[in-house]
């Protein structure tokens, strides 16, 4: 269970870093997240879980999430 937890925790933050700045862009990869998470939880929860992240990606403003710089613009 641990192990599935850290792979779905690793598979976020990969994601994560494709967030864009238009609405579009978060709203689809917020449905992908919440999906693949749901998915890796139990094959039930895909769909909600996608239902969840794209109302969360649609919802939030890319001022919201700062990530800092880009390692490779360091």
């Amino acid at each position: 269970m641990q192990k599935t937890v850290m792979l779905a925790a690793a598979a976020a933050t990969i994601a994560l870093a494709g967030c864009g700045t238009q609405m579009g862009d978060r709203v689809a990869s917020g449905a992908a997240i919440g999906g693949g998470v749901g998915l890796v939880a139990g094959g039930v929860g895909a769909i909600p879980g996608a239902i969840i992240g794209g109302a969360v990606g649609a919802f939030t403003p890319p001022e919201n999430l700062n990530l800092g710089e880009p390692v490779w613009d360091e």
